[in-house]
């Protein structure tokens, strides 16, 4: 990897695209420190500080990137472009148009993306204000101090659409300079805005490890830290890179007079095929509830308010010494939705992909497996068997801040969960962007190698 970058940088053309790459990343993190027009900053960064462990601030805050701390005009980061293209692609098996398009090869996959930026607007337009909501609804009763002019009612109208205005356009430019990094850079652009904005709270994370009182504490939680960082990122690249090859055989093909001998390929299938989707169903499944649920609490000591109450606080438990049946209850639920989502959205997406009718039209087939429905059942029943390992691994992924609490209730360190710098989740996105990144890297280095080999 090493040897790559070095000869990167001396290839002038792909030391212009890594620094118009940086450069691009480094405009984006400029422009999500510039606060959304209409919040009180003040206001907000106290609470932000406060309400530190708060699961709705963490989840939005994981989603874009970091910047909902500071309430910038990028605070829904891309998701909103993330979530079009998901309903897009659950979208495609169900309406006959979308799928014929996805048959039409790069013109078609065209259209689709024209389909997704269309959705991505009104997407990112809602989501502002679901956003803006979900964070009232988690302020007690200070909402007001933080966003004194929104809402519809007179005189605020303008101030609110400003204030949507700015977070909808946000939106759109984190989306077009990640178009601009694809095109002209090193990388998938999106996936590197995401990247940028997860890496950038490292450096914060770590100061707050090295600046806890506690010496015994420092010490263990630094030394839980680097074991972490390291075991998770070996774990997550061998899960990630790992995958089935099913043996195929294709039959000779005789075109005009020539005719072409069977060959022998494969059809290689992830072990991990969902990536991060499922820890955000799950934790969007979540957050949700207590939310509607505190919108109840009316502090009369009734039924439903003792209901509501239990709802409302069921995700706001760090420790597992505050409440320890409500807190194994939440992140045993947690893993259990990230497995169930993962196999749902494995079995979505490998039905989408048809596999068995390519091969079928392409004259291959599977050695003892006879084509068509056979073949189809076969590779469901292998996908199936290779994602429970992919859907456990999201889930202890998924609950590695619920372990690291417990692990520090019983050794009794207190702050043991700073431990993760990045969550699992957001650990997820980081490798696989610098996997994806260098083998973009290393394909251009062997391309330029065979036109100057050919020259």
């Amino acid at each position: 990897m090493i040897d790559a970058v070095r000869t990167a940088f001396g290839t002038p053309d792909l030391r212009k695209r890594i620094f118009f790459t940086v450069g691009l990343l480094v405009i984006y993190r400029l422009v999500a420190n510039i606060p959304v027009p209409g919040v009180n900053l003040e206001a907000w960064l106290a609470f932000s500080d406060q309400e530190s462990g708060n699961a709705v601030i963490n989840f939005l805050d994981l989603l874009s990137g970091g910047a909902v701390r500071n309430f910038s005009v990028m605070a829904m980061g891309v998701y909103p472009y993330i979530t079009a293209s998901i309903i897009i692609q659950l979208l495609t098996p169900i309406i006959p148009q979308l799928q014929e398009l996805s048959t039409e090869g790069e013109s078609g996959r065209n259209k689709m993306n024209k389909y997704t930026y269309y959705l991505t607007v009104p997407l990112a337009f809602l989501q502002a204000v679901g956003q803006i909501r979900l964070i009232g609804l988690s302020v007690t009763g200070g909402f007001q101090q933080l966003m004194p002019h929104f809402g519809m009612s007179d005189g605020n109208i303008l101030p609110t659409m400003v204030t949507l205005f700015a977070m909808l356009g946000g939106t759109m430019f984190a989306i077009w300079l990640g178009e601009l990094i694809t095109e002209d850079g090193i990388g998938q652009g999106i996936s590197l805005i995401i990247f940028g904005g997860i890496v950038s709270g490292v450096f914060p994370n770590m100061a707050q490890i090295l600046s806890m009182d506690d010496m015994t504490a420092r010490i263990f939680t630094t030394i839980a830290f680097i074991v972490v960082t390291l075991a998770t990122v070996l774990v997550i690249v061998y899960i990630q890179e790992g995958q089935r090859r099913i043996p195929v055989q294709y039959g000779r093909r005789v075109r005009g007079r020539k005719v072409y001998q069977g060959q022998s390929s494969h059809v290689p299938l992830r072990v991990n095929t969902a990536g991060m989707i499922p820890i955000i169903f799950a934790s969007s499944f979540l957050t949700f509830p207590p939310l509607i649920a505190a919108l109840f609490v009316s502090g009369n000591g009734g039924f439903i308010d003792r209901i509501a109450t239990a709802i409302s606080s069921f995700s706001s438990v760090a420790s597992p010494q505050d409440a320890p049946v409500q807190f194994f209850a939440y992140w045993a639920f947690f893993f259990f939705l990230v497995v169930g989502f993962t196999f749902f959205y494995t079995d979505v997406m490998v039905k989408q992909q048809n596999l068995a009718q390519t091969l079928q039209r392409q004259g291959g087939f599977i050695p003892g497996i006879r084509p068509g429905k056979r073949t189809d059942a076969y590779l469901m029943s292998v996908v199936r068997r290779i994602t429970f390992a992919g859907a456990i691994f999201l889930g202890v992924v998924a609950t590695l801040p619920g372990l690291l609490a417990l692990l520090g209730a019983i050794l009794k360190i207190d702050g043991l969960q700073n431990a993760l710098v990045v969550r699992g989740s957001g650990m997820i996105i980081v490798v696989g962007v610098v996997i994806d990144t260098m083998r973009q890297l290393e394909s251009q280095l062997l391309m330029r190698h065979y036109e100057g080999f050919s020259k």
